[in-house]
Formats: C-alpha cells, structure tokens, sequence
C-alpha cells in the first residue's frame, strides 16, 4: 500500500481537534482564517515556540501556502521561531509605558536575570521580550507572562514576580 502521508501528519491529533474548532467558524472554503489560532495552537503544544515543519504543517493542514504561514508567524510578536524559556517575560515600551519609566522595568529585569531583551536565561527559565503594545496603557509599565498581565510594575513588584514563578 502507497504512503500517503503529509506534513500535516505532523500535527498532533488533539492538535488537528483544536484547529478544526477555529476552522468551522469561518465560512466554508475559507478554512486559512484561522491561521492565527492554529498558530497559537502549535505553538502551546511546542514549548512555545514554532518550527518551520510545524509551520508547513499548518499550511498542509489549512490549505494555504507555506509562505502565507510564515509571513503571519514573523509578523507577529505573539509568536516564536526559536525555543523560550519556560517563563516568557513580554515588556511594553511603548509610549504610554515608556512614559511611565518601562526602561526602568527593563533595566531592573535585565540586571535581575543576566540577559538582554530578546535573550534566555542559561538555566531556560526566563526569556525577556521587548513587545509594542499590551493594550494597557492605564495600567503602565505593564508586562505580561504568559496569559497573565502585571501592571504598575516596580523593581519590587518585579522581583516578587519572579520569586513567585516556579
């Protein structure tokens, strides 16, 4: 018997189960629209990060080219191309954060872990990540860790985070 395999074999069942829950909010033929959450979806199920085989596997999976997939992963800041820590910091810096002194946050962070914006810890617990917006100007400095949002932050409510996470 002939393989038919293809890259989308790649993606894991529950995966592929998550993904079709997105496409059949979209019109029908129009199954590329979830894009983003399939991208979302891999993501979580890797570490979070994307692979390009992953990539390719969500184009097979969607029906759309590869290059389309890739244009939204790089496009994007929500999304990774290479492996983070198991704690993804995201700073704001934009002006209503950067108003509010977030390259004091910035500053304290970089000095509390031993890297810079865009760099992991050695250990792989902690990546920091310059973003452009949380969307939460009144709250600023705001950060973000995982799902969760950290507003006003200090360098003593930055360090009480980061002894709170595991």
């Amino acid at each position: 018997m002939e393989s038919t395999n293809r890259k989308s074999d790649l993606l894991a069942p529950d995966v592929k189960e998550e993904i079709d829950k997105w496409v059949v909010k979209y019109p029908e033929g129009q199954k590329q629209s979830a894009v983003m959450a399939a991208l979302h979806i891999a993501q979580d199920a890797n570490n979070g990060w994307l692979t390009t085989g992953m990539m390719d596997a969500i184009a097979d999976y969607l029906d759309m080219p590869e290059i389309a997939v890739y244009e939204v992963a790089s496009f994007y800041s929500m999304y990774e191309l290479k492996p983070v820590g198991r704690h993804k910091i995201c700073v704001c810096t934009n002006i209503s954060c950067m108003l509010c002194d977030s390259e004091k946050v910035v500053g304290h962070l970089e000095n509390k872990l031993g890297i810079k914006l865009g760099e992991t810890t050695k250990d792989g617990k902690f990546t920091l990540k310059e973003v452009e917006c949380l969307g939460a100007c009144v709250d600023a400095p705001v950060l973000q860790v995982g799902k969760d949002y950290h507003a006003k932050m200090t360098p003593e409510k930055i360090d009480e985070l980061l002894d709170s996470l595991d």
